[in-house]
């Protein structure tokens, strides 16, 4: 089973998210809204499929990497994100929460060995 495809989103605490969208944009030319930036790309395999990578800054006092104490959190895309969930509960890898599907896709969280939050999307492109 192919498990992760492509990195779907970077996350990262600041004191100001609005002063740090506003350097990339100024200064690397990020598309940036409140929301970050999201980077559009083609499938390698098929080029008429889009993808997107998010890049998201957070105010430092976000609680939504907890519990993570890491200062970021990176966002992989899957495939088949059930099925991934039900191996990876075999393999005794922490799950976080439950899986929460929106119209952009589905989510869930898990822990790697050294605490660091991890979201895995499969997303609806």
């Amino acid at each position: 089973m192919k498990k992760v495809t492509g990195i779907g989103g970077i996350f990262f605490k600041c004191k100001d998210p609005n002063a740090i969208n506003d350097w990339y944009k100024k200064h690397l030319g990020f598309d940036t809204t409140p929301y970050g930036t999201s980077f559009e790309w083609r499938d390698i395999d098929d080029s008429s499929k889009k993808g997107l990578t998010q890049w998201n800054p957070f105010k430092e006092t976000t609680t939504y990497f907890e519990p993570s104490t890491k200062d970021f959190m990176i966002n992989y895309r899957v495939e088949n994100l059930e099925a991934l969930v039900e191996e990876l509960k075999k393999e005794n890898v922490t799950i976080l929460d439950k899986i929460e599907t929106y119209e952009y896709g589905k989510f869930v969280h898990i822990s790697d060995p050294e605490g660091n939050k991890i979201q895995l999307w499969e997303p609806v492109d």
